[in-house]
Parts: structure tokens; sequence; C-alpha cells
């Protein structure tokens, strides 16, 4: 009678790890969605009222994981933490109005760019060496991107694409301004990114005359994205990323990209175009590739000290 040995504490944390990271994947997939149920708000409407039940979330969260506020934090990592928070800003205004004036599918393949653009951005400002298999990997994404975008002749679609593209970006100089503060921890820069929002969008809903008050619909929809598809999304992130190698994060990554023009195929019949369809999978290749690539290199050897 053979008997089962029991499994290692790193085996359960990295089960766990891959368990979170894919359910965060899964939460943050569902931005088009919600995007796609609003009735009549507009990218500025949406972002404040999403801001603010994601900074009284996370405020919250951090109250009571670290005891104390997250402002006491934020003024610790000083430069680089109001930098993330600036650049979260525009990724997420980007990102809302690219899934507004383009496909879903188009939208969420553009923003898997992020991490390629946050390799080079590193490469100029950190001076982090970038990895052969990288350059090789963000030359076929351009090529994909290239596809993508040929057949956006019509000014609005190409305003969507371009707009995913700077989302994209957003998010680049988030992860860089992480790196740069030496800090891992990204809820107190997301935190202090919702404070920004919540003025610079109310700044602009005031401006353009856009009302305040949201119908129970919208209002309801875009303060539900800010708990469960952000605030949630960023936990569950967070708890799984701590054992997990970069390369099995970029892959699992992958789960937002390819569920997000699902539920909105499922739910609403949204198709993508064949340009999307082919330059989106050069694009997925180029980022499982480079993935892939990065799994493959043995760590180096420990030593006794």
């Amino acid at each position: 009678m053979t008997s089962l040995a029991p499994t290692s504490p790193n085996a359960d944390a990295h089960k766990y790890g891959v368990l979170f990271v894919f359910a965060a994947g899964m939460l943050w997939s569902t931005v088009g969605l919600g995007i796609r149920l609003i009735e009549d708000a507009v990218v500025w409407q949406i972002l404040l009222y999403r801001s603010i039940s994601m900074s009284l979330f996370l405020y919250v969260l951090i109250r009571l994981r670290s005891g104390e506020s997250p402002f006491v934090q934020i003024r610790c990592n000083g430069a680089p933490a109001i930098i993330a928070g600036l650049s979260l800003v525009a990724a997420y205004s980007g990102g809302i109005y690219a899934i507004q004036n383009t496909s879903v599918a188009n939208a969420m393949l553009l923003f898997a760019t992020a991490p390629f653009m946050a390799a080079v951005l590193g490469w100029i400002v950190l001076q982090e060496p970038v990895r052969a298999a990288t350059w090789i990997a963000i030359a076929v994404a351009i090529g994909g991107i290239g596809i993508m975008v040929a057949d956006k002749s019509g000014g609005v679609a190409l305003r969507g694409s371009l707009a995913a593209l700077g989302s994209a970006f957003g998010f680049a100089v988030f992860t860089v301004a992480l790196r740069w503060g030496r800090t891992g921890e990204m809820l107190p820069a997301v935190f202090l990114s919702g404070i920004f929002a919540i003025v610079i969008t109310f700044a602009i809903c005031f401006g353009l005359k856009l009302s305040l008050v949201l119908s129970p619909n919208d209002g309801g929809i875009a303060m539900g994205m800010g708990v469960f598809q952000v605030g949630a999304g960023l936990i569950l992130f967070t708890l799984g990323s701590r054992s997990l190698p970069a390369a099995e994060l970029a892959l699992l990554s992958l789960a937002e990209v390819l569920l997000g023009p699902l539920w909105v195929w499922l739910f609403l019949g949204e198709t993508a175009t064949a340009n999307t369809l082919i330059g989106g999978a050069v694009l997925l290749a180029a980022i499982a590739g480079n993935a892939l690539s990065g799994k493959r290199r043995k760590p180096p050897p420990i030593t006794a000290p």
C-alpha cells in the first residue's frame, strides 16, 4: 500500500499563487463588459464614480492590513508614488475611452503591450538590461499591432486604438515608477491614483458641465467596478504574485486579455474584425514566447555563505 507524501509549503504557495493571479485576471477581464453595460455616462463620469468606490475600498483595506494610513505610506515613497498615481489616472482614462470607441478585443489586446513598454522604459530610465528574446518579442508585437490598426481607417476606431496604447503606456510608467521607488507595494500608489482621479475628473465634469448624478444603472456599475473589478483584483494579484516568478505572471496575465472579449461575445454578441484576430494572435504569441523564454532560463545556483 503506497502512502501519499504531504505537499510542501512551497508547492501549496505556488498552487494558491496561480489560483489568485488567475482569479485577478478574471476580475480585470470584466472591464469591457462593465463599460458596455453602462448606458449614458461618459469616460470622466465613469472614472469619477469608479475612483470614489475604489479609493474608499483601498483605504479601509490598507488600514486593516498595515495599521496605518495610506497617506503615511505614500509620504514615505515620495515622488515615485506621485508619478505612479498620475500615470494610472492616464491609464484608467485611456482604457475606458478605448473600450467605448473600439472593440473590447482590440482594446484588451493593445492593453497587453504594457509589459513591453515597461521593459523599454526601464532600459531607458533605470538602465535595466533587456534580454535579446524580449527585443525580438517587441519587434513581433509591433508587427501584430500594425496588423490590428491597419483596418482602423475610421477616426473614432483609430482614436480608440491609440487610447488603448496610451493606457498601456500609463501602466508601463506605473510599473517603472514602482521599480524606481524600490517598492513592490502597489496598493498605496493605486489608492493615490484614485484620489488624483477624483480631483481631476470632478474638475473636468464641472468644466464640461457634465452631471455629477448618474442613473442607478450607470452609477452602480461604475462603483461596483471600483470595488470588485479593480480593488478585489489587485488584492488577489498582490497575494498571488508573491509566490510566482515573473514569467508565470506574464503567462497568467493573458487570462485577462483572452477572457475580456469572451464575456462581451457571450453576453452581448460583440465580435472582432479579422485584422484584430490575426494581429492579436501575433501579439499573444510574442507575449507568450517572451514569457516562456524567460521561464526556461535557469536561476543562478545558490551558494552557501
